[in-house]
């Protein structure tokens, strides 16, 4: 045939193909095209150049920012990922805040993750069961932490009943009457128990969530929407001015810490109850529950103390720490 009459007879194609969708209803394709279209190799020819395809081959797969569920570290971060007030990357939105109120200072995080899996713990032992304890300061920078903050210092509950679950391990599932518990689902999302109420808690098995991790300290300040009142008699000095750390649910994957410092000249530190409004009235938590506090208190962000007068001299040793990672794996970093 022809070269010339090989030109028109595409053009002619081209331009059957081109009128098709004014020529055929949307949603109402010619079966036999159909069936041409399925058999045609559509990595070569003119087709795959004039005809739009929604293939789900070719559908870009959305990223996986799951991360295992275990006491491996997160993802490295990236130093460019840091900004002057927090860290930004695709899976993960951190935004740092210092207000000073009522003779107070407050050291805020705000944060946002892709995965539930990037909220963590980790723990200074090999084990979930392990009662070794070390720098927060030093957790942080094994465990390749952008924000961390203490958690409930389980070594230090060695004679109390608690429960106590560190992804997905159980180091004490024994409830205390006495204490609140948080779980941290699969999901991320926050569940609170007040007094380790029973009935409550066989309600939450019956949903067949797994819990990733679960502290007992407390009390809790912010349940299910409502601000709640603490116990004049909760332990750990409720109604006197402390350093404080708090961890809320605010929507989603999203969440806020908060570090009340005290002891000091410049920052009187809170009670509880202050504690407790100050997460539901000024950071709009959902749920919220109180961590140890006191020199427990710390705060780390991009490997330093986020916080006043905190040195290595000074930093207290603990069990374990809470922690948000990055999932974006350096080797697409330059990508």
């Amino acid at each position: 045939m022809k070269l010339s009459i090989r030109i028109l007879l595409c053009a002619m194609a081209a331009l059957m193909i081109l009128a098709l969708p004014f020529a055929v209803p949307s949603g109402s394709m010619l079966e036999e095209y159909q069936d041409t279209w399925a058999d045609e190799d559509w990595d070569s020819g003119l087709i795959r150049w004039l005809v739009p395809t929604a293939n789900a081959e070719e559908a870009q797969e959305e990223t996986s920012y799951a991360l295992p569920i275990d006491f491996s570290a997160g993802m490295q971060p990236n130093p460019d990922d840091y900004t002057e007030d927090g860290y930004q990357d695709d899976s993960l939105t951190i935004r740092m805040e210092t207000r000073e109120e009522d003779g107070v200072i407050w050291r805020i995080g705000y944060v946002q993750i892709k995965d539930a899996s990037q909220l963590r713990t980790g723990i200074a032992g090999s084990k979930a069961t392990s009662n070794r304890s070390t720098y927060i300061s030093a957790m942080a920078k094994e465990y390749h932490a952008v924000l961390a903050i203490n958690g409930d210092y389980f070594a230090d509950q060695e004679t109390k009943k608690t429960y106590e679950i560190r992804m997905g391990e159980t180091r004490k599932a024994k409830t205390n009457k006495k204490k609140d518990i948080l779980f941290i689902d699969e999901n991320g999302d926050f569940h609170l128990f007040i007094k380790s109420n029973q009935a409550d808690m066989d309600a939450f098995k019956g949903t067949g969530l797994s819990v990733i991790n679960a502290f007992t300290f407390g009390p809790a300040l912010v349940k299910d929407g409502q601000l709640l009142t603490v116990d004049k008699e909760y332990g750990y000095n409720p109604n006197g001015k402390e350093p404080r750390m708090a961890i809320g649910q605010v929507d989603k994957l999203t969440y806020v810490v908060a570090l009340a410092e005290g002891r000091s000249s410049s920052s009187n530190g809170v009670t509880q109850q202050t504690l407790a409004d100050f997460m539901f009235n000024e950071l709009h938590c959902t749920q919220a529950y109180n961590l140890d506090g006191g020199n427990s208190a710390t705060m780390i962000f991009n490997g330093e103390y986020y916080q006043t007068g905190r040195t290595i001299k000074n930093e207290r040793q603990q069990s374990d720490f809470i922690y948000f990672a990055t999932a974006v794996d350096p080797e697409t970093w330059s990508k």
